[in-house]
């Protein structure tokens, strides 16, 4: 049920529009598709009629659940509301250019912003809460966007650090959230008129800090997805009122409604070219945005972060595979980053994400991460699956790795879609066993590529793992309990035969990807490399001393 104050509030504002606004939401929800021009250059199956604003947005039927198809993993779309595509087209951002998303989680429009930078220039994309920050970075990751830098700031920090930086800010801010009541029920209940005056009091700051980081001739958006007056034209008429500097650019943007000046006091020139959108005349939810630009010329550059010296190891694994690199190599304890060229001095800043994770170097290797598979359009040794059909994807897949090499990498992926890259056996050693980047030794091993989709059968055969991984033979390993180096609790080869025909957990840490990964011990087993925050069910078929069987998975949380 819908507040009451809030219906009181819009009936005042709408007049004759009201009854049309109030049925809208006994309407089915529009839910969008917007495709990633890096890895999908035509229309999937699920996309239905073209979102008009939104360059590669689509409606789409959300019984086809594309959420869950592996197409969703590997980065070839965003699922995202489709008011929400407005704001990022309206900035108009250009390849080469530096861009700051300032409220960026959870990375719908930062990834738009992307799109359109085609991988060029510098993208900031800040987040003030940690969480959110990590939702953030791991979508710019699955997105494989390679240009990108992702923040935990505060505003006002960043203000300080970069005056009259950026050639184009969003500030897409947080807000009472009334456009989302009909697809959050927490909007709701969280909603009251001194949460709405709270909410425009922080946009407020939050806009200020904003400005002081575009240039001058630059553009800003502001838009947030609510209807309150107080946090849309209320806020952007005050600002205008304090920065005669700044005005209102009129967009020919035929979807939308204009601003209302009529509903705010004293408001200031050009509200009538800010841009509202309604769920009762488009289809979507509720929308704001503003289009703001600065006068003058003036730009001012920042310390760059010194470009460190990449081993030699990676280097070597570039040119072996073809994979052309550009950038300033920098370093985070032992993950090694292809940072944006020109990106700004780091320190003191807390960052999540510095441009392209390329992995790590272990001990005279080179470990690729995830982000770099995710990244590249092609690799030499690739594995490739066909998709089938998104109700079709109950058939087992695994990729059987035979160690007739000292040392290869494969990627696995979906139709030519990149899932991962991983580095499979390390070196040959002198029992005839093979080491792994985590200790752990096995004859052979067939492991299904990255991320697991939803409703797809799981098989894992082969794998032998010996105790702490100093090469003991299965009859003398309490195993299944190595995880990354030392043992933690020892569990019988019998106790994992008891799991036989038992459902079991199945999954990872949060915010992490690792390789094989056996523990068990309760009611879990842990085994192989998931997506990060994402738990998965399903069923142990059969467990020997040659390896373990696992079947369909029977439920997914994440």
């Amino acid at each position: 049920m819908l507040p009451d104050a809030f219906l009181a509030r819009m009936r005042r504002l709408l007049g004759a529009e009201f009854d049309a606004f109030l049925a809208s939401y006994e309407l089915p929800r529009n839910v969008g598709i917007r495709l990633n021009p890096q890895k999908c250059s035509a229309p999937l199956p699920f996309c239905g009629e073209r979102v008009g604003w939104a360059p590669n947005g689509y409606y789409y039927d959300p019984a086809l659940r594309p959420g869950l198809h592996p197409y969703h993993e590997a980065g070839l779309y965003y699922l995202q509301e489709p008011s929400a595509m407005a704001p990022a087209p309206l900035l108009d951002a250009q390849p080469g250019q530096r861009v700051l998303d300032l409220c960026a989680a959870p990375g719908g429009k930062t990834t738009q912003l992307a799109a359109a930078m085609c991988g060029r220039g510098l993208l900031v994309c800040n987040e003030i809460h940690p969480k959110r920050a990590r939702i953030l970075s791991s979508n710019i990751e699955r997105m494989g966007v390679t240009n990108a830098l992702v923040l935990n700031e505060h505003p006002a920090k960043l203000a300080e650090r970069f005056p009259l930086y950026f050639d184009r800010v969003l500030v897409d801010a947080p807000c009472s959230g009334e456009g989302m009541f009909r697809k959050e029920d927490a909007a709701v209940t969280d909603w009251s008129e001194e949460t709405v005056a709270m909410c425009a009091a922080r946009q407020s700051e939050i806009l200020e800090s904003a400005a002081a980081m575009l240039r001058q001739g630059g553009r800003l958006v502001y838009s947030t997805c609510t209807f309150s007056p107080e946090e849309n034209e209320g806020v952007i008429s005050a600002f205008l009122h304090r920065h005669p500097d700044f005005s209102v650019l009129p967009c020919d943007a035929p979807y939308f409604d204009r601003g209302r000046p009529d509903w705010i006091v004293d408001p200031a020139g050009g509200i009538e070219n800010t841009l509202r959108l309604f769920p009762h005349r488009l289809r979507g939810e509720g929308h704001f945005a503003a289009v703001l630009v600065r006068s003058g010329d003036r730009q001012n550059d920042v310390p760059t972060e010194r470009a460190g010296r990449l081993p030699a190891e990676i280097s070597a694994f570039f040119a072996e595979n073809g994979i052309a690199h550009s950038g300033t190599p920098v370093c985070f304890g032992d993950t090694w980053f292809l940072a944006p060229e020109d990106t700004p001095e780091l320190r003191g800043l807390r960052v999540l994400r510095a441009g392209l994770e390329l992995g790590e170097v272990r001990k005279g290797r080179f470990v690729p991460a995830h982000a770099l598979a995710l990244s590249l359009e092609t690799f030499p040794n690739r594995v490739d699956f066909p998709a089938d059909s998104y109700g079709d994807a109950r058939k087992t897949r695994h990729i059987e790795l035979e160690p007739q090499l000292s040392r290869y990498t494969v990627e696995t992926s979906l139709d030519g879609k990149t899932w991962t890259t991983r580095e499979t056996v390390a070196r040959e050693c002198s029992n005839g066993y093979y080491e792994y980047p985590e200790g752990i030794r096995a004859r052979y091993v067939r492991v299904t590529g990255g991320v697991l989709p939803y409703g797809q059968t799981l098989r894992i055969s082969g794998l032998r793992v010996f105790g702490n991984g100093a090469g003991e033979k299965p009859a003398q390993a309490q195993a299944a309990a190595v995880r990354m180096g030392p043992l933690e609790g020892k569990v019988s080869w019998q106790h994992l035969e008891d799991a036989q025909g038992c459902d079991v957990r199945y999954g990872i840490a949060p915010d992490k990807l690792y390789h094989s990964w056996l523990v068990y011990g309760a009611d879990e087993v842990k085994l192989s490399t998931l997506m990060a925050g994402q738990t998965y069910y399903v069923r142990v078929d059969s467990f020997n001393e040659n390896g373990i069987t696992v079947g369909e998975i029977i439920k997914m949380e994440g």
